[in-house]
């Protein structure tokens, strides 16, 4: 669900079936200098993010905004409200990989209003 005008892209990078039932599937998001992703959202099966380049800020729930450098990891649980997602710098961008492992017909991302 990319969207331009927050300086946010996803792309989906992979989609892998297990043997068990369940699937993994990442997206890259990259953010421009200053991008956001808009809202909030929430991750039914919980996300396993990395961030590969640049410095991005979190927070989950009403948990205070934390900054991941590039090499450093989050888990982020269940159905928790991502109420932050976004470049920590106004001068470089940043990107992330999230790993989703989903049992069949769960959705990796849903968008709440807003």
């Amino acid at each position: 669900m990319p969207q331009s005008d927050t300086g946010e892209r996803i792309t989906e990078v992979l989609g892998f079936p297990s043997r068990d039932g369940l699937s993994v599937q990442a997206i890259r998001v990259d953010y421009e200098p200053g991008g956001f992703t808009r809202g909030t959202h929430r991750h039914p099966a919980g996300a396993y993010v990395y961030v590969i380049d640049g410095s991005v800020k979190f927070a989950v729930d009403d948990g205070e905004p934390i900054v991941l450098k590039a090499g450093e990891s989050f888990y982020e649980p269940p159905n928790a409200m991502h109420s932050v997602s976004r470049n920590a710098s106004e001068d470089l961008p940043a990107s992330l990989i999230a790993f989703f492992v989903l049992g069949d017909g769960e959705s990796a991302t849903v968008y709440d209003r807003g």
